[in-house]
């Protein structure tokens, strides 16, 4: 009888679970596509910002960084769509997202201190931008070999 109910138990909390997991998600895809929309906006006005101020050099390389961002949220819109789909959340998708801000925090930092005219400490910057190369470079190893493994096991 005792077994019964802890079956029946269960069987009602898993069912919870799962409705409130397709809840989640849909309020994670609604976030995302709101989140992109406001990026794209923010990247309008950054072109049109420097077009107006006759930047367009530091307003590209600005409004490249936002679209890195871009990158990122639609990486995670195909992560969710494919789970969504198929209920399998694939671990490439956390290497790109890395891969991603490191690039872009690669792009993004220079204009930051020239934006910024601070002229920083030259040595610190050498041995930072050495290490996100050397980090980028990792990551680019990590993805390749877990496709490569991705691509032996299916």
């Amino acid at each position: 009888m005792f077994l019964e109910w802890q079956n029946i138990l269960e069987r009602k909390l898993i069912s919870a679970l799962k409705g409130f997991n397709v809840l989640l998600h849909i309020l994670l895809a609604i976030a995302l596509v709101v989140a992109s929309a406001l990026i794209v906006w923010q990247f309008t006005l950054e072109v049109a910002e420097s077009l107006r101020d006759g930047q367009l050099a530091r307003g590209f390389l600005h409004a490249l960084g936002t679209l890195f961002i871009v990158w990122t949220l639609s990486s995670l819109i195909s992560a969710e769509i494919e789970y969504v789909a198929t209920s399998r959340f694939h671990l490439r998708v956390f290497i790109e997202v890395a891969m991603i801000t490191l690039l872009r925090q690669l792009i993004v930092e220079p204009v930051q201190v020239v934006a910024g005219g601070s002229d920083g400490n030259a040595e610190v910057g050498i041995w930072h931008y050495a290490m996100l190369l050397g980090a980028i470079m990792v990551v680019g190893i990590v993805h390749r070999l877990v496709g490569d493994f991705k691509d032996k096991s299916a």
